[in-house]
């Protein structure tokens, strides 16, 4: 693969509309549709993946990311190898500590250590292996006919950020989500919009477009340090007053993420004039050559996730970018 060669790929909410927009995503030529995974927040991946895997033949499925701790190590190998099954070799799974999922459930990230032993062994199982779960011994067990015979060959990725997070993918894992990898092929996840003829990067349009990832920086800051974080960014006391006002300490995280990458509340709607409307907002030759300085970098597939009122739109006017 050449330096400047890329895959590029969207990333969606498994939700009603998840299947038909990876049909779209198949005849646009994106390479690959990736389900994000939150109970809190969304639907079923393994549900809506199925259904896509059904209605496609060619685009790949993968996960962005799967939290160990909504599913036990069995429970996700069993998963992993219906959803390989029914697309017929085109899925990749990926892992991640879980950080919007469990916080908004009022826990806190998975620890690397427990990811690393999750995702082993769901390998071992896949593989035909016993692996040891909670203590004791566990394999799959599936009768012949009843899921596809082991081993079950599904590329297990991590989103792994950190000197200890790219030690443990080249551990554990066949690919990362994050950083160039020194060794691993590495995604990166972008958001942006590509603007119309004659339209300004500051247009109430962009705003709504890209506005329920952008906003996810007020969020991570409120999460990870409290006011004292949230306070320093543009608008971001105001947000924070409001969101208090609505629930008291121990419910907050309830909040915090509502909306999350795909919907802006009222009080992130407050946020929108101080989005940063310049990073990856652009006309399709712009926008085409920051996708090559990302593959220059490294980066052998870009995962596009598009947001707003009309989704369809979004991911058409990317795809022309990379054309």
């Amino acid at each position: 693969m050449s330096a400047q060669a890329f895959e590029l790929s969207c990333g969606l909410p498994p939700g009603p509309d998840f299947a038909e927009l990876a049909v779209l995503a198949e005849d646009l030529g994106y390479t690959r549709v990736w389900s994000f995974d939150s109970a809190p927040l969304w639907e079923d991946t393994f549900v809506h993946l199925a259904r896509a895997a059904e209605r496609t033949t060619r685009i790949g499925l993968a996960t962005a990311v799967l939290v160990p701790g909504q599913r036990s190590v069995p429970t996700m190998a069993s998963a992993i190898a219906t959803i390989a099954r029914i697309s017929d070799g085109r899925f990749r799974a990926c892992f991640g500590t879980g950080f919007t999922a469990r916080v908004a459930a009022g826990q806190r990230p998975l620890t690397l250590r427990a990811l690393g032993d999750h995702v082993t062994g769901v390998r071992e199982l896949l593989a035909g292996k016993v692996a040891t779960v909670d203590g004791q011994r566990a394999r799959m067990l599936h009768a012949p006919g009843l899921a596809a015979s082991r081993p079950v060959r599904v590329p297990l990725w991590l989103s792994a950020f950190g000197p200890r997070g790219a030690e443990l993918a080249g551990e554990v894992a066949d690919g990362v989500i994050g950083p160039p990898h020194p060794r691993l092929p590495t995604a990166t996840i972008v958001s942006g919009t590509v603007l119309d003829p004659g339209e300004e990067p500051g247009s109430s349009r962009v705003r709504e477009a890209i506005g329920p990832w952008r906003v996810v920086g007020w969020h991570e800051a409120y999460a990870k340090g409290g006011a004292v974080a949230v306070d320093a960014l543009p608008g971001g006391r105001a947000w924070r007053e409001r969101l208090e006002a609505l629930a008291p300490d121990g419910e907050r995280h309830l909040l915090t993420f509502e909306g999350h990458v795909t919907h802006l509340t009222e009080r992130d709607r407050s946020l929108l004039e101080h989005l940063d409307v310049r990073t990856m907002v652009g006309d399709v030759e712009r926008t085409r050559g920051r996708l090559a300085r990302l593959a220059g970098h490294g980066f052998r597939e870009i995962i596009y996730t598009p947001t707003g009122p009309d989704v369809p739109r979004e991911l058409r006017a990317f795809a022309a970018a990379k054309a």
